[in-house]
């Protein structure tokens, strides 16, 4: 790893030389874009065993990202500075001094905590799948190993819509799991891929929204088992939340398409309430039955977590109903910007 106050060093000499704009944003990119200096030290944090220097190590970077950030815009407001003192000088009467700057866009925080997500799984090899938001009753019941009478099925919680698929009444998706059934009946095991995208169910109040974001994950291969399971997500919260003290218990629980199935509840610090904050388990037999996977030969294990959940854990938003009020200013408080998302892994996309 490059030495932190080598990179801070090099960019202070390069960004105190340039003399325009152009070339200021061109190091602007070298040091903070998707593929530039400061980024690329920031990925390996993965490959760093111990949470204490990994800790440390991210909070080195986190400050070296914000110092250069400073030094880039106080260099960009002299140059402006002195591009408007030039031509004022030229001609006083010149009528094409630039207007005041426009008021620019900022990253949503659904948006920046999506590729946050992303991001971190794509280091446990997760490719992504994707699938419709208006489904049939096989995807996103039968196939499930929902029961027909199941609470889930009744129209206070399911957006049912006017005709049929496949004999199959026609329904907003509840949950991505839709998705894993569509990507397993178009392919073979072994599988590993999360399934990120829109959701719908009859509820509003400050907890819930009748549309809302998930990411459910899925693994499918031999020989596994609940450690890999437990492996994947204490790793993951850890990661994603840049705290390795976070303590995690996985409490029993039920969903149709697991078994054993289990919901995680988190605590920041020891003195603080436990927080559930997603739903997992071993994939149910039945579940690979409907879909012609041999029981006997593959197993996985499968969860699921609300995007709008983690989002407000972690950016501190206490009202889930403020991501969808689109008030500009609520926004602009957050304010993430372009270079702030997340470089994803090559290859993760399909």
């Amino acid at each position: 790893m490059k030495n932190i106050e080598t990179i801070l060093k090099l960019a202070e000499e390069k960004i105190v030389l340039v003399h325009n704009l152009k070339d200021l944003q061109e190091y602007k990119v070298e040091f903070l874009g998707r593929n530039g200096i400061v980024t690329s030290e920031l990925k390996k944090l993965g490959s760093l065993i111990n949470g204490q220097k990994r800790k440390e190590f991210g909070l080195k970077i986190n400050t070296l990202k914000d110092k250069i950030h400073d030094i880039i815009k106080a260099k960009a407001q002299n140059l402006e500075a002195e591009e408007l003192h030039l031509k004022l000088a030229a001609d006083k009467i010149d009528l094409t001094i630039p207007a005041r700057r426009y008021k620019q866009g900022s990253i949503h925080p659904i948006t920046q905590c999506m590729d946050e997500l992303i991001q971190v799984f794509s280091q446990f090899g997760f490719t992504i799948e994707n699938g419709p938001n208006i489904e049939n009753d096989f995807y996103n019941f039968t196939a499930l190993n929902f029961e027909y009478d199941h609470p889930a099925r009744q129209m206070h919680d399911t957006f049912y819509l006017k005709g049929h698929e496949n004999d199959k009444p026609l329904l907003l998706r509840t949950h991505t799991s839709t998705v894993q059934i569509r990507a397993m009946k178009n392919g073979k095991p072994p599988f590993r891929f999360i399934a990120p995208g829109r959701t719908y169910r009859s509820d509003s109040d400050m907890t819930h929204t009748p549309m809302f974001h998930q990411i459910e994950g899925l693994v499918i291969d031999k020989n596994i088992n609940m450690g890999h399971l437990k492996y994947v997500i204490i790793t993951f919260i850890r990661s994603f939340f840049e705290n390795s003290n976070i303590e995690l218990r996985f409490r029993p629980s039920f969903f149709p398409f697991t078994e054993p199935s289990a919901e995680v509840d988190i605590r920041m610090n020891k003195n603080d309430k436990w927080l559930e904050v997603l739903g997992c388990g071993m994939v149910h037999p039945n579940v690979l039955k409907n879909i012609d996977i041999n029981r006997s030969e593959y197993q996985g294990f499968a969860f699921g977590l609300g995007v709008e959940r983690f989002a407000m854990l972690k950016y501190n938003i206490k009202d889930l109903r403020r991501f969808f009020e689109g008030d500009i200013r609520w926004l602009k408080h957050y304010n993430f910007e372009s270079f702030d998302i997340p470089n994803l892994a090559g290859g993760l996309t399909k």
